[in-house]
């Protein structure tokens, strides 16, 4: 039987007995109508998977008895996409739940220089991942971090296999052909509408990024995102 799955920022091993916070107390108590003595599943996003069953059933501290707890081990590869904000938060939104659905472990809003939007709400983004992981029963959350400028992020010491997918004219292998099942920590970087501009890809390759293509095809920032995403997590 599948529970309901509900997600709790910190998690102490050690704990017998969980107070969840008032908006999941309200969701299981008032939208699910669940009873004490009924089950669900919490998870802290670091890996933990909680069964647990329903204590004192109050609308705004829910308490629940720790019944099991499994630890998974996060994939062997740990895949980070850095890819421009968008000038319609929507498609952002998506990449974000699509992403964490395909297991992406780290995503970077990057500004670059033709980036047409630079606000960025973490508080809701880290919800879209916490919702794409709880509908993809996984129990790792991808790390976000906060908007980073594009020449920062690519001068910090990073994975050993550094890629940048862009569409401006040269040498490029592809990113399927690039990449190899022993590379255990891999970054690929995403550019803005309008493409990374050829500053930001010569200072890219001089700092160790590969140019690579995501095919034949000119795509959005988000499907590139996402098509790189498949990619660099099927190894």
């Amino acid at each position: 039987m599948a529970y309901p799955f509900f997600y709790i920022i910190d998690f102490d091993p050690d704990q017998s007995v969980i107070t969840l916070d008032e908006d999941q107390s309200r969701h299981i108590v008032q939208v699910l109508r669940m009873q004490p003595g009924e089950r669900l599943n919490l998870t802290d996003g670091r890996g933990n998977l909680i069964e647990a069953v329903i204590l004192d059933s109050h609308k705004k501290h829910c308490t629940v008895t720790v019944l099991e707890t499994q630890f998974t081990d996060a994939t062997v590869r740990y895949a980070t996409v850095a890819m421009s904000l968008l000038k319609n938060t929507n498609r952002f939104e998506w990449f974000l739940e699509k992403a964490t659905e395909l297991g992406i472990r780290e995503i970077v809003p990057l500004i670059c220089k033709r980036t047409e939007k630079e606000k960025f709400r973490h508080d809701r983004m880290k919800q879209t991942c916490i919702s794409a992981m709880l509908q993809s029963k996984q129990v790792w959350l991808p790390v976000l971090s906060e908007p980073v400028e594009f020449d920062e992020f690519i001068t910090r010491p990073s994975a050993p296999s550094k890629y940048i997918a862009h569409c401006i004219e040269g040498e490029k292998e592809s990113l399927s052909s690039s990449l190899a099942a022993n590379d255990h920590s891999t970054v690929i970087l995403i550019g803005p509408e309008g493409d990374f501009t050829p500053e930001e890809v010569s200072l890219a390759t001089a700092n160790g990024y590969k140019p690579v293509s995501l095919g034949q095809t000119r795509l959005r920032t988000e499907t590139a995102g996402v098509a790189a995403a498949v990619l660099v997590v099927s190894l």
